[in-house]
């Protein structure tokens, strides 16, 4: 059986320019409007429980723009090393700095510096110690092999062209029995080819 995903036709590197001046935006103007939910109500439409964000600056939370719940897959657990791939402005990565506690470890990786001048903030804000956030692609993670026991991702699968190759990229760096939780969109019929040369269907 052959599996096959939709690809943008432009370069790689237009897409990531594309995707990180809509989330440079995200994390500027939160409240601009855009075609994807964004803040407060997102959160709360997605399940988040109230209590693993009401501590959170509410600047983290504005710029949220995830697409689903990853810990609806099961919560992580003390003293573990998480992954939060894509991690914008760092909403995911501060509640599982708090599950974790103070001997685990949440490092976030993302690729937009405005996102992660956001997401350094709040955890400075929030006074963590087991939280870093590090410059780098979902395709390509600034992490050793087997060094998470659990990735999370929220919205990010569907920004990568090779989604096949992200996946594996995902799986090295997770410890043999590691969990991968993540929320992200389907499309269950192919996309016309006018949508893959349009790059802002691609950003969101």
């Amino acid at each position: 059986m052959t599996t096959t995903h939709a690809q943008p036709r432009g370069a790689l590197n237009d897409l990531r320019g594309a995707i990180r001046q809509e989330y440079a935006n995200v994390a500027q103007d939160p409240g601009r409007g855009y075609h994807f939910h964004t803040g407060r109500r997102l959160v709360q439409r997605l399940g988040y429980a109230e209590r693993w964000y009401a501590a959170l600056p509410e600047a983290n939370l504005a710029s949220f723009a995830g697409t689903g719940n990853p810990f609806a897959a099961g919560p992580v657990h003390r003293g573990e090393t998480v992954v939060d791939v894509g991690s914008g402005a760092g909403f995911d990565a501060l509640i599982a700095a708090q599950m974790v506690g103070p001997r685990g470890q949440v490092i976030g990786v993302d690729m937009t510096p405005q996102m992660l001048t956001k997401a350094r903030a709040g955890a400075a804000a929030m006074g963590f110690q087991n939280v870093e956030f590090r410059e780098g692609y979902a395709e390509a993670l600034p992490l050793p092999d087997a060094a998470a026991d659990v990735v999370i991702s929220n919205g990010v699968l569907n920004l990568t062209a090779d989604k096949q190759g992200t996946l594996r990229e995902w799986f090295r760096v997770l410890k043999p029995g590691g969990r991968l939780m993540a929320g992200d969109i389907l499309v269950e019929r192919p996309l016309p080819p006018d949508a893959l040369d349009d790059l802002s269907l691609w950003t969101g």
